[in-house]
């Protein structure tokens, strides 16, 4: 599968014909939207910033959107989305952590967690991700020492950090590195991955380009 990265919580996965979108900003957000199409269009918190469902169709062709807890079956996807809670904004909402297989690959989403320490239950039912994406940065969302410890909690092979730049905390990266001991990373414009390529990863961080 491919991995490539919009800005903000906005993640593209491509894996043969298909595409899933990952929280892409609508046209009402303050910040930048690079429109794609996509199969199927994963949405954390109803907010502008996140919820853009209009961006992700083309045509007659709707993408099946999925922006809440519970189990979903779209295509060979098999789907589970877990409620917390955010403050992104200054106003409490619901924040979706999502989890589904990719190519034989165990994906979890973070979308705009604020809360460092996951509910028992939500432990559980994630289990070891392989690539867990984390948001950084304060300001609605983890800081930059929560998010790394939280991330690293759940094992993952590989962390992909989102949710930084034009924000609050614009060293919310540099420190995210840091705290993993890893700051000589240099970003990458995507990240193709495989299962086997999972092999011997440990918490290895991921930059990807915006």
């Amino acid at each position: 599968m491919v991995i490539t990265f919009h800005g903000l919580e906005s993640i593209k996965i491509t894996k043969g014909d298909h595409t899933i979108a990952f929280n892409p900003p609508s046209k009402k957000s303050k910040h930048s939207n690079a429109s794609f199409g996509a199969d199927i269009t994963l949405v954390s918190v109803n907010h502008p910033d996140f919820n853009g469902v209009d961006t992700t169709s083309r045509g007659d062709k709707e993408s099946f959107v999925v922006k809440g807890p519970g189990e979903y079956e779209v295509k060979e996807f098999f789907i589970r989305g877990f409620a917390t809670k955010t403050n992104y904004d200054n106003k409490e909402r619901i924040n979706t952590v999502y989890s589904l297989e990719i190519d034989g690959i165990n994906v979890a989403y973070l979308g705009a967690l604020d809360d460092k320490e996951l509910s028992s239950d939500i432990k559980e039912e994630l289990g070891q991700a392989d690539i867990l994406f984390v948001p950084i940065g304060g300001d609605g969302v983890l800081n930059a020492s929560d998010a790394f410890k939280t991330a690293v909690k759940r094992e993952p092979a590989i962390i992909i950090p989102i949710h930084y730049g034009d924000i609050a905390d614009k060293n919310a990266l540099k420190d995210f590195l840091k705290e993993g001991g890893q700051e000589d990373i240099k970003p990458v414009e995507k990240l193709t991955i495989k299962k086997k390529d999972l092999e011997g990863k440990k918490g290895e961080i991921v930059v990807l380009k915006n």
